[in-house]
C-alpha cells in the first residue's frame, strides 16, 4: 500500500520512510527540500536497497500535490511531517511558522478529500501542552498558550483537523502523534539528523561540539525550578518514534480507530535534564564537552515529560532504545558525516 510520507527527506519522515518500506509499505517522499537534503534520501535507498520515490514540491502548491496523487495513483494514507520546526526560530519568523506549518495543512487536507484519501497520521508536538500543571503530560492534560508561534501551529493544526472531522462530509480519520524530543540516529550510520547551519536541537549541537565542529556547547539556563536548573525533556530515539507512525498507519488501515481523530503522547515516559544528556553523552561516547552556561532561551517551556500509557495499551506502541544507545547512534551518525 502506498504512503505519501510529507518532509520524507527530513530527520523524522527519513527514518519513517525505512520503517514503512521494512513493515512492507510502499512510501512516497514528498519534500521541497528547504530544510532537509538530498543526501538522506540516497542514506534511505541504501538502507532498503531500492529507489524510493521522490517529488520536489512544496506541500503548499496545491496544484503540485494534486498532480502527485494523480501520479502515484492509489496512495491509502498521508504521515505529514513537512513543517518548520525550530521554537526559537518561529520566535524570529512568526509568519514564516504560520504560512508554512498551518498552510500546507489546509492543501493537504483539501486534495486529500478532493482525492478521497481517508487516512492521515498528523505529525504533533509536546509542545500544545504549553507549561503544563504537572508532570508526566497524558493526553487529556489541557492544552495551554503555546510558549512560542511553533507551538502555537501545532494546536492550531490540530484544532483544524478536529474542525474538518466534525464537518458532515468528512471522511478522513487522522492519528495526532504528539512527538517529545526525537534524538539519535538509524543504526546503520546512513541517515541521521542533519541540521542545516547552526542546530537548534540539543544532541546535534553535541555531537558537533564534541566533533570539533562547534567550540562550545551552551546550555540555555540553569535556573529553572528542575532538580539541576536545566531544563528537562522526553528524549526519544527516532526509530521508536518512526516506528510509532508504522503502529498508526496500520491502525487506521485496518479501521481500528474509534473515533475519527485519536491523539497519543509518543515518549519514553522519562524526563532527562540537559546536564544529563550532556554526562550520558560523555558516557556513551567517552568524549568530555566543553560546554558553558548562557541565558534562557525564549520559548523553551522549563520541564515536560510524557506518560505514554495510552500509546502502549491502545497502539501496543513502546519505547525500546535507551537514552545512552541513542546518544551513541548520535555520535556514530556525527562520526560518519566526519569521514
Amino acid at each position: 500500500m502506498k504512503i505519501l510520507v510529507t518532509g520524507g527527506a527530513g530527520y523524522i519522515g527519513s527514518h519513517a520512510v525505512v520503517e514503512l518500506a521494512q513493515a512492507g509499505f510502499q512510501p512516497v517522499i514528498v519534500d521541497d527540500f528547504s530544510n532537509s537534503q538530498e543526501s538522506a534520501v540516497a542514506g534511505i535507498e541504501a538502507i532498503l536497497g531500492t529507489k524510493v520515490p521522490v517529488h520536489r514540491i512544496d506541500c503548499g502548491d496545491a496544484a503540485a500535490l494534486r498532480q502527485v496523487f494523480e501520479t502515484e495513483k492509489d496512495i491509502k494514507g498521508v504521515i505529514h511531517f513537512a513543517a518548520f520546526k525550530a521554537v526559537g526560530e518561529s520566535v524570529q519568523k512568526p509568519l514564516a511558522y504560520f504560512q508554512n506549518n498551518v498552510g500546507s495543512l489546509l492543501t493537504l487536507l483539501e486534495v486529500m478529500k478532493e482525492k478521497g484519501v481517508e487516512n492521515l497520521v498528523f505529525s504533533s508536538s509536546c509542545t500544545v501542552y504549553g507549561i503544563p500543571d504537572a508532570l508526566p503530560v497524558t493526553e487529556a492534560t489541557p492544552t495551554k498558550p503555546a510558549s512560542s508561534p511553533y507551538g502555537r501551529t501545532k494546536q492550531m493544526c490540530e484544532d483544524i483537523v478536529h474542525d474538518v472531522a466534525g464537518a458532515p462530509d468528512n471522511q478522513i480519520r487522522t492519528i495526532l502523534l504528539r512527538y517529545f524530543n526525537p534524538i539519535g540516529a538509524h543504526p546503520s550510520a546512513k541517515i541521521g539528523e542533519l541540521p542545516l547551519g547552526v542546530p537548534n536541537n540539543l544532541v546535534p549541537f553535541i555531537t558537533q561540539t564534541a566533533a570539533g565542529i562547534r567550540e562550545k556547547l551552551t546550555i540555555y539556563g540553569n535556573d529553572y525550578d528542575t532538580p539541576d536548573g536545566t531544563n528537562i525533556r522526553d528524549y526519544i530515539h527516532v526509530v521508536d518514534l518512526a516506528k510509532a507512525h508504522v503502529v498508526a498507519v496500520q491502525r487506521l488501515l485496518d479501521r481500528k480507530a474509534t473515533d475519527t481523530v485519536e491523539t497519543f503522547n509518543v515518549g519514553t515516559g522519562h524526563g532527562n535534564s540537559v546536564l544529563e544528556v550532556v554526562q550520558a553523552f560523555e558516557q556513551a561516547s567517552g568524549q568530555k564537552l566543553n560546554y558553558s552556561i548562557g541565558p534562557r532561551r525564549p520559548g523553551d517551556v522549563p520541564a515536560i515529560y510524557a506518560d505514554a500509557t495510552k500509546a502502549e495499551q491502545v497502539l501496543g506502541f513502546k519505547t525500546e532504545t535507551s537514552l545512552a544507545d541513542a546518544l551513541a547512534s548520535a555520535w556514530k551518525w556525527q562520526q560518519t558525516l566526519a569521514k
